[in-house]
């Protein structure tokens, strides 16, 4: 009898489980339902199930096919033994296939794949899958692009009368791509991280809700600073500080400036009095926090521009103490054209939430605008200068800017070429601040000209329908490549410009990394007839004239000394430069006495004291001094 009671419900259950197995498909029938679907080849994980696969609810798959049925009594009998949580999860409708949807993001959902490789997932079902914030990381949370619908209207945006008849009065109808991803997640009080290309309306997309910001918390000037603005160089303070004065035009908010080389005592009576919008570089800002009694604790918001800029020029540390030193509760907007480990690092010090990334660019083929033609002439040292000459001639009633690698250089080119009756202007560290603010602002207002420059005017300056960027020495990386031709082809959609690279023949391989940054670019011919030769009147020139000689020599020393610290050994080493044919191109029959404190040993010191200089003799050959026309 025991014996019984006991085999029943066996024979039962298995009788009914039997049943079961006739009604369930086959293993075959399931591979049959999964090709229908057409959906791609699981990755090597055996019997991983395809990320389109998982769709909504990733929970759900336990093993085996994804889409084949299973009977409801099953379902339910599998759940029992499942955490609420799961079963919930299983039970949900699928999500709508909207970017904008909110709530929370499950672990175990599949995170987006946005990198552009052939083996990313479908569009439509990462956006069924993902939240607002489905790319978070411990640093910021990432907008796409792409996934998002602009209005590029500024009567879009939810803005005081003031700020819109300031605008009107700009003449500012559309936002660029920038200021339409940027304006509205600032106003509506989220810190953001912004990437984008140089020459992309940045300025506006960060002034434009720092005045709102003021306006809002009724700012006065009894309340002291409410917006600070941090920007890497003199030049750029001063053109947002000129475009925040034209936005705050019908604002009863102040506004003011400080930068090194400025009148601190004016500066520091003005901050006394109260300036509510300040636009300021690191070193000035930080000693006015420290030695400047004004008031700066009701801080509403804080802008870095140009981040990556600032730690690049040594500003990290001051950068580091001025975010500490300022109230920590403050909305908090910070741009960089590129997204460095540093970069990422003030972030996170600087920021009270994680940050809205909005990389504008980081969808798009090009590192550099559309409208940029780019192009670069492989030419030897003694025949630079000659090639310049030319192209400047031809182009005298064009806008050009020539970038240089030392102010020596920029110095000695401007001296020569004013000489030589091809008029310019100059830009470099070494001038003094009034000097460097007023050429800047000529050449801003000027319809052409040309001006002769270092990287100060590299970052962020908006200098108007420039037709030409001529990099006369090579940049010391691609990034700074990026900025150099950035001061074309700027603003508004459809704007054109033209860059023109110099390189030396064993300078090519920097082609690599400009490919490998995105840049497009072409070789450009000039055909040999057309280069002036002018190279015996050169050096009998220099040879002559006593400033010229001084002013050469030192520009000589400088652009060996530049080029032994860049940063690319592999495209830009010193020890390949020919010094006689590099003297040359400054004017020398033979390279000139001048210090060079370059380390030459061993191989390239044998190899090159041919050229110049070695380790015996650090000055260089040199023929007897020239004799000089007083």
């Amino acid at each position: 009898m025991t014996q019984v009671t006991v085999t029943q419900p066996e024979k039962k259950r298995r009788r009914r489980n039997k049943a079961k197995a006739a009604t369930a498909p086959s293993e075959t029938q399931q591979e049959n339902v999964g090709q229908k679907e057409a959906l791609p080849e699981p990755a090597s994980g055996g019997g991983e199930v395809p990320a389109e696969t998982v769709g909504v609810a990733g929970d759900q798959v336990q093993s085996g096919d994804a889409t084949a049925p299973q009977p409801a009594k099953k379902r339910r009998r599998g759940t029992r033994g499942k955490s609420q949580a799961v079963a919930g999860r299983e039970a949900e409708p699928e999500a709508p296939n909207n970017v904008n949807q909110s709530g929370p993001v499950e672990e175990a959902d599949p995170e987006p794949v946005n990198d552009g490789n052939e083996n990313a997932q479908n569009e439509e079902d990462v956006k069924g899958a993902e939240g607002p914030s489905a790319d978070v990381d411990d640093t910021s949370r990432n907008v796409n692009p792409a996934d998002v619908a602009l209005d590029y209207d500024f009567g879009s945006l939810e803005l005081s009368t003031a700020t819109r008849s300031a605008l009107t009065d700009i003449g500012y109808e559309r936002m660029t791509e920038v200021q339409a991803r940027c304006i509205p997640l600032l106003l509506s009080g989220a810190d953001v991280l912004g990437a984008a290309k140089t020459g992309s309306g940045k300025t506006m997309a960060f002034l434009i809700p720092a005045v709102e910001l003021l306006y809002k918390a009724e700012f006065k000037p009894r309340n002291g600073t409410g917006v600070i603005v941090i920007t890497p160089t003199r030049e750029l303070a001063l053109q947002i500080y000129g475009e925040a004065r034209k936005l705050l035009k019908y604002h009863s908010q102040t506004h003011g400036i400080v930068i090194g080389g400025g009148n601190r005592k004016q500066e520091e009576d003005k901050l006394k009095r109260g300036v509510n919008v300040l636009i300021a570089t690191p070193g000035r800002l930080l000693d006015h926090l420290q030695n400047t009694n004004f008031t700066f604790k009701n801080l509403i918001g804080l802008v870095i521009d140009e981040a990556d800029r600032i730690l690049e020029i040594g500003f990290e540390q001051e950068l580091r103490e001025i975010i500490k030193i300022l109230p920590s509760k403050r909305q908090t907007m910070l741009f960089s054209a590129t997204q460095t480990q540093k970069v990422k690092d003030i972030a996170r010090v600087s920021t009270n939430k994680s940050p809205v990334y909005v990389g504008v660019d980081d969808h798009k083929e090009a590192a550099t605008r559309k409208g940029l033609t780019q192009g670069y002439v492989v030419c030897p040292s003694e025949r630079r200068f000659l090639l310049l000459y030319s192209f400047l001639k031809r182009n005298l009633k064009k806008k050009v800017i020539v970038f240089f690698s030392t102010c020596m250089s920029v110095k000695f080119h401007a001296e020569l070429l004013n000489y030589i009756d091809i008029p310019v202007i100059e830009l470099h560290g070494k001038l003094k601040q009034s000097k460097r603010t007023s050429t800047f602002f000529e050449f801003v207002n000027a319809e052409r000209g040309i001006l002769l420059c270092t990287d100060v005017a590299a970052r962020g300056l908006d200098i108007p329908e420039v037709d030409w960027i001529i990099q006369f020495d090579p940049p010391s990386d691609p990034k700074e490549y990026i900025h150099r031709v950035g001061r074309t082809a700027r603003g508004v959609a459809g704007a054109k410009g033209k860059a023109l690279l110099f390189m030396l023949p064993q300078e090519v391989k920097f082609l690599h990394h400009l490919k490998y940054a995105k840049i497009p670019v072409c070789e450009f011919e000039f055909p040999t007839s057309k280069i002036a030769n002018v190279q015996s009147q050169l050096e009998a020139l220099i040879e002559k004239t006593y400033y010229l000689y001084k002013s050469a020599r030192e520009a000589y020393r400088a652009y060996i000394q530049g080029y032994a610290q860049a940063s690319l050994k592999d495209v830009f080493d010193v020890h390949s430069l020919d010094l006689e044919a590099v003297a040359r191109s400054f004017g020398f029959t033979a390279p000139p006495k001048v210090p060079l404190k370059i380390a030459l040993t061993g191989k390239n010191s044998r190899k090159r004291s041919r050229h110049g200089f070695n380790q015996d003799n650090p000055y260089g050959d040199a023929k007897t001094p020239p004799q000089f026309s007083r």
